[in-house]
């Protein structure tokens, strides 16, 4: 029964993942000229992804409270929801960290994966980079943010 559900819930990733990249593509956010141009507030500013930010911050607010009326998900044994609401220094770090990448490439992890097929070198450039950041991130993390070392007593 678990290979059943382990299997259904691949299924539904592929699926939703399939839908989130079409809108991707289709709303714009995959072209780094439309990214960078909607960051731009200085110069020519393209308000469009206003529509697509609202348009999914809109359904997440009707869908999240409907769906958490069940006590589990339909395709899995329970609801995966974040716990912390710590706002520290790795989080502010890896904030800006994001956002300077993002402004000055015009491609975040979705757009950058989803562009990949696009016949440009860019996004598979930036997924290579992406990948290689991610695997240097804890190296980084540890020369950059000091772990702070519990007094033993």
């Amino acid at each position: 029964m678990i290979e059943v559900l382990r299997s259904r819930e691949n299924l539904i990733s592929l699926a939703v993942g399939f839908v989130f990249g079409i809108g991707l593509a289709i709303s714009g956010m995959t072209q780094p000229g439309k990214v960078i141009g909607f960051l731009d507030f200085t110069g020519n500013w393209n308000p469009s992804l206003i529509f697509v930010m609202v348009g999914g911050t809109g359904v997440y607010m009707l869908l999240y409270r409907l769906i958490l009326r069940n006590e589990q998900p339909h395709f899995t044994s329970s609801f995966q929801l974040p716990t912390s609401k710590v706002i520290d220094r790795p989080l502010v770090v890896g904030a800006v960290i994001f956002g300077l990448g993002w402004g000055l490439g015009g491609f975040c992890p979705g757009p950058g994966l989803t562009s990949i097929f696009s016949g440009n070198i860019n996004p598979i450039l930036f997924v290579i980079g992406m990948s290689a950041g991610m695997l240097a991130a804890p190296k980084v993390e540890s020369l950059i943010i000091p772990r702070q070392v519990e007094p033993q007593g």
